[in-house]
């Protein structure tokens, strides 16, 4: 990997103007600073163009699309992304500062990583949620090992290897592109700090869409399908 390498961060947004600019901020501040920063508006009938383009004099970039989901304008921005390492923030979340630098020390240490999570802490909007923002040094029971989109670093060239994230399905996503990041045998590591501050609150997507529980199911058949169809090849 290049030495100070162009830090591409996609963040797809439908509907979130109250929160994208907090999350937009929160990458703007990272410490490290050589970044490509691209909104992606999956249709959004809010503010959200409006509270994005604030930001184009600071660099962001801002594209459209009509509604398709999170897992296309996801896509999207990987398509128009410049850097050589990607990374993904979901518009009601937030970063800490170091994320990013903490990331791509770990691919110092280790070149023939491929990509590199850490841990999420989960608040409920409100007062929690501002007070945990502002915590260092959370409780190690509140954090989880954060194997979401939002906690990763990869390098381009292992996120196209693995391929686009699906489209047409309204949870679950990321699982199926993680699955078949695992499948690949892609090198990864889990660090012990606090890179994602995920926000619940009542519009999540997670909670809105929990009748498409379908979609998992979908996820978990297509890994297993992938898996007997590589033990066929195996055996044959």
């Amino acid at each position: 990997m290049k030495e100070n390498p162009l830090v591409s961060v996609i963040i797809p947004v439908y509907n979130y103007d109250r929160y994208l600019g907090e999350a937009i901020e929160s990458v703007l501040s990272q410490t490290y600073r050589h970044l490509d920063v691209i909104v992606v508006d999956d249709g959004s009938t809010d503010q959200s163009s409006e509270v994005a383009r604030r930001f184009a004099e600071r660099g962001v970039r801002y594209c459209y699309q009509k509604h398709a989901g999170i897992g296309p304008a996801r896509n999207m921005g990987v398509e128009v992304a410049q850097g050589d390492v990607l990374a993904f923030l979901d518009a009601d979340d937030r970063w800490p500062e170091e994320k990013i630098e903490q990331q791509l020390r770990a691919f110092e240490g280790d070149p023939a990583l491929e990509m590199v999570f850490g841990q999420a802490v989960q608040l409920q909007n409100g007062p929690e949620w501002d007070a945990g923002v502002t915590n260092k040094n959370p409780d190690a029971t509140t954090m989880v090992p954060g194997m979401v989109a939002g906690t990763m670093l990869i390098k381009r060239d292992a996120f196209l290897r693995v391929g686009q994230f699906p489209s047409g399905w309204k949870v679950g996503e990321f699982i199926d592109w993680y699955s078949r990041a695992v499948e690949l045998q892609l090198r990864s590591l889990v660090l012990p700090h606090v890179f994602l501050w995920r926000r619940i609150h009542d519009s999540n997507t997670g909670i809105c869409e929990r009748q498409s529980v379908t979609d998992y199911a979908r996820v978990l058949k297509a890994s297993l399908d992938r898996r007997r169809a590589q033990q066929r090849n195996i055996t044959e």
